[in-house]
């Protein structure tokens, strides 16, 4: 770096974000449980949306995501002008900060959150503030008694990765009507869909003005290759946000296959239902053999292990069996690991190699 070519306040302290392993050196086959991916990956009506695209791919793509912002309202009960698209629920996320935040502001988040929250706040030159939770569970209180005149925006992740718990919408009302008045309450409902019934918190963001939702593609309906993701909330902040988007963020193939999965509601449905069961058995049954876990309303849980040292090792084994799970250390959570709900085949797969780890198979 030279004397006079700086980059902005706050970057040089972002540590560079890792994703979950794919690979097992010496394995060809290994079974990926460490991104939190639908293992049956995207509906047939996706894919065929996405094979379609190819006749298109000379056309610019429409600026407005017209289409698929109808699709996302019609689908979820929504105000088509009041969603944002963008690559992934990472850009909405991004987007927020630049519009909202910058430096000697603060950015909330909980110290069990997703990595990209303090990544963020940093880019801008925000200060990251990391509050405790209680018990891997997010702890209104702490933020409320931590959120200061400075503070632009609280990230809530809910569900929760990488501890796969949440709270309810009441302390989450309580929350946004406790924010300072200039603080944007963002709930991040990348895992909303797994829970039966739950909205992502798109209720309180219609009435509220401090209240704004993020949700994904790459999660439930499997199009995390693609990257594409959505943000719903009040209309000032939509148009902010517009205002500094890129026009041309989202491809027709990305738009197409995610307009095919946001209505092929039986496949979400079936995806729910599979998981749910997958994820009572897997949990179950590693609590057997002495790896216990909170209880998980996502795609993943959180195994638990007596310490650090356990947790690696359990790790190593694992992966010498062709088994890739995510370490958490990053998070906070060194003592645990990160296993997605696979299919059966995985889930079975995983729970014998733990249960042979663990001495008690």
């Amino acid at each position: 770096m030279t004397e006079h070519i700086r980059p902005q306040p706050g970057i040089m302290g972002i540590a560079l974000y890792q994703g979950g392993a794919a690979q097992v050196a010496g394995i060809a086959d290994a079974v990926k449980l460490s991104s939190n991916e639908n293992p049956f990956g995207p509906s047939e009506k996706a894919k065929e949306a996405f094979q379609r695209a190819v006749h298109q791919l000379h056309r610019y793509p429409s600026t407005d995501h017209l289409a698929l912002r109808r699709a996302i309202g019609d689908v979820h009960g929504l105000d088509p002008a009041r969603i944002i698209c963008g690559t992934g629920s990472d850009e909405i996320l991004l987007l927020l900060c630049q519009a909202y935040a910058g430096a000697k502001d603060e950015v909330i988040y909980t110290e069990h959150g997703f990595l990209m929250y303090p990544i963020c706040a940093r880019s801008v030159g925000a200060t990251p503030v990391k509050v405790a939770e209680r018990d891997r569970t997010v702890d209104v209180d702490a933020i409320l008694a931590a959120a200061t005149a400075k503070t632009r925006i609280v990230f809530l992740a809910n569900p929760n990765n990488p501890t796969g718990t949440m709270i309810g919408l009441p302390e989450i009302a309580r929350l946004a009507d406790g924010l300072p008045k200039r603080a944007i309450l963002v709930l991040d409902g990348a895992y909303a869909e797994y829970v039966e019934g739950y909205d992502g918190g798109a209720a309180l963001a219609a009435l509220r003005p401090n209240v704004f939702m993020t949700r994904t593609f790459s999660k439930i309906y499997g199009l995390g290759g693609l990257r594409v993701g959505w943000g719903y909330g009040p209309q000032e902040i939509v148009d902010v946000l517009n205002r500094i988007r890129n026009p041309f963020n989202l491809s027709a193939a990305q738009m197409g296959a995610a307009e095919a999965a946001v209505h092929d509601r039986d496949y979400v449905a079936r995806c729910r239902e599979d998981n749910a069961r997958m994820r009572t058995w897997l949990a179950d049954t590693l609590a057997e053999r002495g790896v216990p876990s909170d209880a998980s309303t996502t795609n993943f849980i959180l195994a638990r292990f007596s310490d650090e040292d356990e947790a690696a090792a359990c790790d190593d084994f694992l992966q010498s069996k062709g088994l890739i799970v995510r370490r958490v250390g990053a998070y906070g959570l060194p003592q645990c690991l990160r296993i997605t709900v696979g299919d059966e085949s995985a889930c079975r797969r995983v729970a014998h190699a733990i249960g042979q780890f663990k001495g008690r198979v």
